[in-house]
């Protein structure tokens, strides 16, 4: 299975700010941005305590389509990735940004 993903040229700063609008969305957003590199799909839920895998395939849809995540097959996994680089380039300091404030939010400055 493969999975589709905007280039750069195609991430649009709507869709950015309606994945990193949703809670659970912005806390696997948090996640992969504070520990890097690639997680399964289970080790994110697990760490969230967040709702089934199935509960989740919209949300890694969102965040996949909107140009935020890369999702990646491996095995019988996916693999989950923060497209940082990405980001920063088409937005600077957008992510720095929601980020900050989310941290804010929940207390952990």
């Amino acid at each position: 299975m493969s999975y589709r993903h905007p280039e750069r040229d195609q991430i649009r700063v709507d869709g950015v700010l309606t994945a990193l609008g949703n809670p659970l969305r912005l806390s696997v957003v948090r996640l992969l941005d504070e520990t890097g590199g690639d997680h399964n799909c289970t080790s994110v839920l697990n760490t969230l305590g967040a709702p089934s895998k199935s509960t989740m395939t919209h949300h890694w849809r969102v965040l996949r389509e909107s140009g935020v995540i890369r999702q990646e097959p491996s095995g019988r996994e996916n693999l989950l990735s923060l497209r940082r680089e990405d980001l920063d380039a088409r937005y600077p300091g957008l992510l720095d940004a929601v980020l900050a404030g989310a941290r804010k939010d929940s207390g952990a400055v």
